[in-house]
């Protein structure tokens, strides 16, 4: 049926018993090496089984709810057999829907902006703002950037909005009253075109903002999914003066490994290491992980800080700057000129506190 997929059509035996014992078969079978010209191949399947009067009434409907419960089968991992149930179909349409709606979002205007601060920890000083994505949808509210970007990566659209935050967070930072940075999270998903150098060219040019005053946050999935192609178009968006952050860091499985390769100024830590970090293991790891900031004369920034203590403990770690609940909430684009006017702040012998 496709380049990949294959239908089946078991019309004998006891059903659905009789489908699911040959959809094992057919499982085991293909989990076995293969021997092609010398060369062993490994391969797998997943199936998905829809039987006539169990959960499908009609004809017209078998192969499209096998197709469903094949994309379950697909979603829940390698070698899995499963069999429709008619809530997939809700979810299908439900999904189709949303998939409707977010496509429609951009033009909509319907992304919002909202701008996380980030303070030097040496001195308390506001330094820059993350800007953050949500979606303001008429009908399901306040979307999450957890809830929608997957999707938008999965179906393209993430070319678009991506490009959409990076123009209007580089507009609105020429309206702050300072040169605070801002940093802007890039998909690895806008690295497969190409274009992203170019984009980020024509942005900093039309909007006047000077490219130091750019960062962009990537994952470790940008440097696992095309590694040549993401190194030649980091080292050209350096070059531009723009700066590099890796987010997410000791979350992966490799990010040690890039860190001599790519042009990153700064490690963000990951905000699952400052939370845990009562405990001796987090904060060996937190340690570890501003040393080697340190050492590679990159800027260490944690995230998700939320107490005083953990704010006091990076402090002293020599952990140089952080973002977090503490130092304030994301904040819309229209309080960033209030905020910076009124922002605050309290020197202890404990460090810098936040009101």
């Amino acid at each position: 049926m496709g380049g990949d997929e294959f239908v089946v059509l078991h019309a004998i035996g006891l059903q659905p018993i009789s489908a699911e014992s040959i959809a094992k078969r057919i499982v085991e079978l293909m989990g076995r090496p293969f021997l092609i010209d010398g060369q062993q191949v490994n391969i797998g399947a997943s199936i998905g089984i829809a039987a006539l009067n169990h959960g499908t009434d009609t004809i017209t409907d078998l192969l499209k709810h096998a197709d469903l419960a094949l994309y379950k089968a697909k979603a829940a991992g390698r070698g899995v057999v499963i069999f429709f149930e008619p809530e997939f179909a809700l979810l299908a349409m439900a999904r189709y829907n949303f998939e409707i709606d977010l496509r429609r979002a951009l033009a909509l205007k319907e992304f919002i902006l909202m701008y996380q601060p980030q303070v030097n920890l040496t001195d308390g000083n506001l330094q820059g703002f993350e800007a953050l994505i949500s979606w303001q949808n008429p009908a399901r509210g306040l979307v999450s950037p957890l809830d929608f970007m997957p999707l938008a990566e999965e179906i393209g659209e993430i070319h678009a909005i991506g490009e959409w935050v990076l123009r209007t967070a580089c507009k609105e930072a020429m309206s702050w009253d300072g040169n605070f940075s801002v940093a802007v999270n890039v998909s690895p998903i806008q690295f497969e075109n190409g274009r992203l150098v170019d984009i980020v060219s024509n942005v900093l040019a039309s909007t006047g903002l000077q490219p130091d005053r750019l960062e962009l946050e990537i994952t470790e999935g940008v440097l696992m999914n095309g590694f040549d192609n993401a190194l030649k178009q980091l080292w050209a968006l350096k070059s531009l003066g723009v700066r590099i952050a890796m987010d997410d860091f000791g979350t992966g499985y490799s990010s040690l490994s890039y860190l001599n390769s790519f042009p990153f100024s700064k490690i963000k830590i990951d905000e699952s290491f400052v939370r845990g970090e009562s405990s001796p293991k987090s904060r060996a790891l937190v340690q570890a992980i501003i040393s080697l900031g340190e050492t590679l004369d990159m800027t260490t920034i944690a995230e998700g800080v939320e107490t005083q203590e953990q704010y006091n403990r990076l402090t002293d770690s020599g952990c140089l700057a952080a973002q977090g609940r503490l130092i304030s909430d994301p904040i819309p684009a229209k309080a960033i000129s209030e905020f910076i006017s009124g922002l605050s702040h309290k020197t202890t012998s404990a460090g810098n506190n936040y009101e």
